[in-house]
């Protein structure tokens, strides 16, 4: 598997939250993320592969 980078608009706040969190929890920052979206349920849209029938922006 091939890594990828985002890049994301985020509040300070929200910033701050997450380095508090990885730190708190011996976790980088990435390691909180990733957690985080593999906690989303996949999204099933009739018989198609949701990964990609959804619209990109």
């Amino acid at each position: 598997m091939k890594n990828k980078e985002l890049k994301i608009r985020i509040s300070e706040r929200r910033l701050n939250k997450v380095r508090l969190y990885a730190a708190w929890s011996d976790k980088t920052m990435t390691q909180v993320i990733e957690e985080c979206i593999d906690q989303l349920p996949s999204p099933n849209i009739g018989n198609s592969d949701a990964r990609t029938s959804l619209p990109l922006r």
